[in-house]
């Protein structure tokens, strides 16, 4: 099984679209921590999402996070990440109130009144942007289609399927939008939700099955072939490898750990001299010399 990320677009409809099938690097995500199964499905659509996000970024250091911010719920921290080609993902929860919670828990049991922020940093000039949708409805996808909805004004759908069953863990993922100036980048003017093209494509979009964007012998250039090729051509490309994209190591650890006052990096200095660093995405540990400091 090889991670997939391909980006398309058809032209004729104006609309273009992002398709992943993760597999080793879920395997690799997950398995940093001992997650039960309701948080693994969870961070495996979690970590689907922002693949096919931060594959809508086009600048090389540009980078996209996935963060919930959560109030009295099961969840206190999910935060995921894309950057050129690497994703990463993580999941803090409360495991005494999570196994009082059904197997297929609803996002208000698991974020309470909980937030959803999507955020894209990009080089300068553009900088920061984000954007805030509650977490409502079904499912984290449903909530990210609503924040494209609402608040960039673009009609997209949102398909995602887990297969977590087997040996190894698998997600798919398809994402599609209608883009009424026809190419991407520039002002949106007019949009219209109810669009003729659009909604011959979005229902052909929202007609992929789960088991076929799981199915690992169905290439998924096939798959939207099979949905989009009837009557327009579909472009499609690969996109950047997808690898499990954790940035903890000692160099950089050390680079943040520089940039705090004298005063704060001796506090942070255990009685054993050394200090300690847990890398919350990847379970590492990272321990740190207090005299090889710079102060």
């Amino acid at each position: 099984m090889v991670d997939k990320n391909l980006s398309f677009s058809i032209p004729a409809k104006h609309c273009r679209g992002r398709a992943v099938r993760i597999g080793p690097v879920l395997d690799d995500i997950l398995s940093a921590h001992n997650y039960p199964m309701q948080i693994k499905s969870l961070l495996a659509e979690a970590v689907c999402l922002t693949a096919m996000l931060g594959a809508l970024l086009k600048e090389e250091e540009s980078q996209l996070t996935l963060q919930a911010q959560t109030e009295n719920g099961v969840i206190n921290l999910l935060a995921c990440d894309y950057r050129n080609g690497d994703v990463r993902g993580y999941v803090q929860f409360d495991a005494e109130r999570l196994v009082r919670e059904p197997l297929a828990p609803s996002l208000m049991a698991l974020f309470g009144k909980g937030y959803l922020a999507i955020t894209f940093d990009h080089p300068e000039p553009r900088g920061r942007s984000q954007g805030i949708v509650p977490l409502e409805g079904g499912s984290l996808a449903e909530a990210v289609q609503n924040y494209f909805m609402q608040s960039e004004q673009i009609p997209t759908v949102i398909r995602v399927a887990l297969d977590l069953d087997g040996e190894h863990a698998m997600v798919g993922g398809l994402l599609v939008q209608h883009l009424p100036d026809g190419e991407e980048g520039k002002e949106r003017l007019h949009v219209r939700m109810k669009h003729p093209e659009w909604e011959h494509v979005a229902i052909m979009g929202g007609s992929a099955q789960g088991e076929e964007l799981v199915d690992p012998g169905l290439p998924l250039e096939d798959l939207l072939w099979r949905l989009f090729s009837e009557s327009d051509e579909v472009r499609v490309l690969s996109g950047k490898p997808l690898i499990k994209g954790c940035r903890c190591n000692e160099e950089h650890i050390r680079d943040v750990i520089a940039r705090f006052p004298k005063e704060d990096k001796e506090d942070m200095v255990s009685e054993d001299g050394t200090i300690s660093i847990d890398c919350a995405f990847c379970s590492k540990k990272f321990i740190i010399s207090g005299a090889s400091l710079n102060n």
